[in-house]
């Protein structure tokens, strides 16, 4: 395989996680008998641009279809998060009614329900039917298509260039990284500006991250690899900010190479010095991550084996991509892991992809009192343990399998 960015042959291995479908794939009632598609999960590490991505074997087309289940707005840290970023764009950039800003991924609505508060004109892109059905029941306008420079010239021709545009979380997801981060210089206005989110690759390695990792994350990104492919697409960096969403993310700031009109910030060369300091440009950095990731499992598996046979009952919270890569790469099944529990609708009652763990409502849990709970996103972990506080109330415990194992 080639590096999705450079075309440099790949050869560095970061972790090989077996194979399991895509981690939002859900099963349902009527499907619980069917096969399901596999599909193998191994990163590689590009030695000369250091862009971190998994091997091809599927398309965006199949991850990302009408049935996708991940919809932001159920994510009470995440609206705050979002809401915040409104609030601080809008100030810092002077966005007003005459300004137009588009959020590429745009999910359910969950950040341009807070620029329509302004009043200030936006557009979502979303190529999910489901989210972009739900963005829509909020009133904000969306194309449902994937975004690239064939969807920025079009928008160009009609007007429709940005004068802020926003990224969350969806850099990893796209096959050709190259194609996508050109459609933003395209879409920006000449002075304009594009914010991008993404989990940072060295809070993944350090802190142990490794069900971060999923078919429908494309790439990992580092400050170095991505303020590269961003020159080599015609945007230029010009700030960056760290936050904790996701475990550990970075926030980049970018403008048109050419026109753009925005100070550079001392926070680049502080990043870039950082992660040269940590060895994110040398091979010793991704070698031992595998085996880290085997520990957390092999832990994982001993705890519930062990509860299993003192008749305690496990289940757990969040039907989330990050769990159904540690569930599937551990091997668990409905014998040590009884049902799992998800706030979102669109997910209850279906089935956890891989594993077919059954995912319940919150009452249920309410009703049932297990004896241990283990939180997979546990990048909430005090959101979570804050909605679950009826679950010490009976005696149960919390438990955290990354990034050590940890009983509450």
């Amino acid at each position: 395989m080639n590096c999705r960015h450079c075309k440099a042959s790949l050869e560095l291995s970061l972790i090989d996680l077996g194979s399991a479908p895509p981690s939002n794939a859900y099963t349902t009632d009527i499907r619980i008998h069917a096969p399901e598609k596999y599909f193998p999960l191994r990163v590689l590490v590009c030695e000369d641009c250091w862009l971190v991505q998994t091997e091809d074997f599927t398309q965006a087309d199949k991850l990302f279809d009408v049935d996708y289940a991940y919809f932001s707005g159920f994510s009470t840290s995440w609206l705050k998060h979002s809401k915040q970023y409104v609030n601080n764009m809008v100030g810092r950039f002077n966005l007003t009614q005459d300004s137009h800003v588009v959020e590429v991924a745009a999910n359910d609505g969950y950040l341009l329900q807070y620029v329509k508060g302004y009043g200030i004109p936006c557009t979502g892109i979303e190529p999910t039917a489901s989210t972009a059905s739900a963005a829509r029941k909020k009133g904000i306008y969306v194309v449902e298509k994937f975004f690239g420079k064939e969807l920025a010239y079009k928008m160009a021709d009609q007007g429709k260039q940005a004068d802020l545009t926003v990224a969350n979380n969806v850099l990893a997801h796209v096959p050709d990284i190259n194609d996508f981060i050109s459609g933003f210089s395209i879409l920006l206005k000449a002075s304009g500006v594009a914010t991008f989110e993404f989990p940072h690759i060295l809070k993944l390695i350090n802190n142990n991250q490794f069900d971060t990792i999923y078919h429908e994350h494309f790439s990992y990104l580092s400050f170095i690899a991505i303020d590269l492919i961003f020159l080599e697409n015609g945007l230029q960096v010009f700030d960056v900010e760290e936050h904790k969403t996701h475990g550990g993310s970075l926030r980049i700031f970018a403008q048109n190479s050419d026109t753009g009109t925005q100070p550079i910030s001392n926070t680049i060369n502080e990043m870039r010095k950082r992660e040269i300091e940590a060895g994110i440009n040398s091979v010793d950095f991704y070698t031992g991550f595998q085996k880290k990731a085997d520990k957390i499992k092999n832990n994982l598996l001993l705890f519930l084996i062990e509860a299993k046979n003192n008749n305690k009952k496990v289940v757990a919270y969040g039907a989330a991509a990050k769990g159904n890569t540690l569930l599937n790469y551990a091997g668990i099944r409905s014998d040590l892991i009884s049902y799992v529990v998800d706030k979102s609708p669109f997910k209850q009652g279906k089935y956890m992809p891989g594993s077919r763990i059954p995912i319940k409502t919150e009452q249920y849990l309410k009703n049932d009192k297990p004896d241990y709970i283990i939180i997979l996103p546990w990048n909430l972990k005090h959101e979570i343990m804050q909605q679950l506080y009826y679950i010490k109330q009976h005696g149960g415990r919390f438990v955290f399998a990354i990034p050590e194992l940890e009983v509450i």
